[in-house]
């Protein structure tokens, strides 16, 4: 057995960039930031920042096109993922994050948006966006307290 598991969060460093693969199948690329803040030996606050490279396909791409923004604070989940392409005879090698999760955390008002997921691997031809189920406790009589 074997994992392959990422879990980011952070702020989103640039705009979006989305394209079209074909008419519909859309593709979002932006970086996120995440940050680590420790004590050096003569006492001294020092943070570390790390970007991470997130790609996000189809439906999920469509939600970060229309919400996410630089500056955007961020829950990513997805998997790891290298690729390498030839360019003028130099060999370009890349680290990815292939998003298959995503919550806005930005702010309390914001918070009313929903959770994203990504499709099952196995069906990536059909967007699983759905809204989160929302209970009322208004109507409820068996409620415990």
């Amino acid at each position: 057995m074997s994992v392959n598991k990422v879990i980011l969060i952070g702020n989103v460093g640039n705009d979006p960039e989305v394209t079209y693969v074909k008419e519909d199948v859309p593709v979002a690329k932006f970086r996120i930031a995440t940050n680590e803040t420790y004590k050096n030996k003569d006492g001294e606050r020092v943070t570390n920042t790390e970007w991470h490279s997130i790609v996000v396909w189809r439906g999920l791409a469509k939600v970060v096109e229309k919400y996410v923004k630089k500056g955007s604070k961020l829950y990513v989940e997805g998997k790891l993922t290298h690729r390498k392409y030839e360019k003028d005879g130099e060999t370009k090698y890349f680290t990815e994050i292939l998003c298959r999760e995503l919550t806005m955390l930005d702010s309390r008002e914001d918070s009313d948006k929903p959770k994203y997921q990504a499709p099952d691997a196995k069906d990536v031809s059909k967007p699983n966006i759905q809204e989160p189920e929302t209970e009322s406790f208004e109507d409820v009589d068996d409620l415990p307290f």
